[in-house]
């Protein structure tokens, strides 16, 4: 019994630890929205403060309006980003960093930070 016991210890510890590498933990998910290209690209433009939907529109090139949205709508049910209607005419709505979007977009503007300084060494290695 006391093995059954351990095993279950085990689970829950990995479970609420997270295992990136198990199919069904729901880590893979919240990794899916954060390291997108779009997910990356949002945290680190919402880190410079609140904006609204077509200031991101305008500061993310090439994103398209329904991968913003639907991007937006990722990382606002993960709770990264606060999304804030105004009800006024014409109705507007903002975005910006929760305290946990803030803390994960720290690490990934670290990421993103070493992929700038390191482009021409990796440019070069694909040569």
């Amino acid at each position: 019994m006391s093995n059954s016991n351990n095993d279950l210890n085990t689970l829950t510890q990995r479970f609420e630890r997270g295992d990136l590498f198990a199919q069904p933990c729901p880590s893979r998910e919240i990794l899916k929205h954060v390291c997108s290209r779009w997910g990356v690209l949002i945290l680190i433009a919402l880190r410079q403060g609140t904006h609204r939907f077509s200031e991101l529109r305008r500061k993310i090139g090439g994103v398209s309006e329904k991968m913003l949205a639907q991007s937006l709508q990722s990382l606002t049910e993960d709770g990264f980003v606060l999304r804030v209607s105004h009800n006024v005419v014409p109705p507007f709505v903002e975005y910006s960093l929760t305290p946990t979007g803030e803390e994960v977009a720290h690490h990934v503007a670290a990421l993103a930070d070493w992929i700038e300084l390191n482009t021409l060494r990796v440019l070069d290695a694909r040569k």
